[in-house]
């Protein structure tokens, strides 16, 4: 037998390769009712007029409450390291993305 113990609360966590390659979403849509927080993330592509849910997480108001908190500790982890982020009302993102402009 070993002399050494896995701590009593460890937490073993697994992930599929499929899961690990993970989604792309540019858009988040979050919705609240009094006993949950529904979080959309949409991947929305210029011209085109549709856009699906590609992922949809639902938290207890208290979850989301440490998921804001665990967001804003690691954004402040970030920017740290990497400099500010800056704010999407800052950049001005072409609608064509950087492909090539329509022509008539």
């Amino acid at each position: 037998m070993s002399d050494v113990q896995q701590p009593q609360n460890q937490l073993n966590i697994e992930i599929t390769e499929e899961m690990a390659e993970g989604i792309y979403a540019n858009l988040a849509i979050i919705t609240h009712s009094n006993s949950e927080f529904v979080l959309d993330f949409v991947s929305v592509m210029p011209g085109t007029p549709k856009s699906k849910v590609k992922s949809r997480i639902i938290f207890t108001p208290m979850h989301a409450k440490r998921f804001m908190k665990a967001l804003k500790e690691n954004i402040d982890r970030f920017e740290a390291t990497n400099g500010q982020i800056q704010d999407m009302e800052q950049i001005e993102i072409p609608m064509n993305f950087g492909g090539p402009f329509g022509q008539a």
